[in-house]
């Protein structure tokens, strides 16, 4: 019986098989397989075959850890939107503050007015909620500007934040920025639309009176 099986474990691994593979074929210990193939030489072509099977298996491995991860990811993600309930004015109130308080541009003696930027439409939308639920900023007293790399497809940009912002193209002011010849950018091909920035008009005092907010929440804490 183990000549019959050992000529078969011979026979498949010349065929191409690996040895996991042989040992579903041939009911045997693995350390008594390895002494009855130590001897057997394999044809290049043969090799060949082994080890695009150990390939094919590796990225069959990586895909499905890949799959469990997203997986996994959309799980955690959906029980947390879950726990996001109603937001009130109060929390709208306090979560501006605390984005501008980020992201925003800081008051100063010399007066300076509202300004805020950032790369993620997401952001930007929520801060344009906060001033027109918060505050009733109308549209005319907001600048839309954009701030992108010469390089970039400006065009397919300007209307990507056009329909983002719900505003027209010729609303939405462009400064080019120019890469240095060292400069080495990560977010660049399609998924790069600039950086936006929104200001708003005479807006000095509205910016001295949210870093009094600022001011007063860090003092409660």
């Amino acid at each position: 019986m183990n000549s019959n099986l050992k000529e078969k474990a011979i026979k498949l691994r010349r065929s191409g098989y690996s040895y996991s593979e042989i040992l579903k074929e041939v009911p045997i210990a693995k350390s008594t397989l390895s002494l009855w193939l130590r001897s057997v030489n394999l044809a290049k072509k043969q090799k060949q075959k082994i080890t695009q099977k150990r390939i094919a298996g590796a990225l069959k491995g990586a895909q499905a850890r890949r799959n469990q991860k997203i997986a996994t990811t959309k799980k955690i993600k959906d029980k947390a939107k879950k726990e996001i309930k109603n937001i009130n004015k109060k929390d709208l109130w306090l979560i501006g503050i605390a984005l501008y308080w980020a992201e925003g541009a800081k008051e100063h003696q010399t007066g300076t007015g509202i300004s805020f930027s950032n790369s993620d439409d997401r952001m930007i939308l929520l801060f344009l909620k906060w001033l027109k639920d918060i505050f009733k900023i109308k549209n005319s007293e907001l600048i839309y500007e954009l701030y992108i790399h010469e390089t970039a497809n400006i065009k397919q940009s300007q209307i990507y934040w056009s329909r983002k912002l719900s505003i027209t193209i010729n609303q939405l002011r462009v400064y080019l920025k120019k890469n240095k010849i060292k400069t080495i950018r990560n977010n660049i091909g399609d998924d790069y639309h600039g950086l936006v920035r929104i200001k708003v008009k005479k807006s000095s005092n509205l910016n001295r009176k949210i870093t009094g907010w600022i001011e007063g929440i860090y003092k409660k804490l």
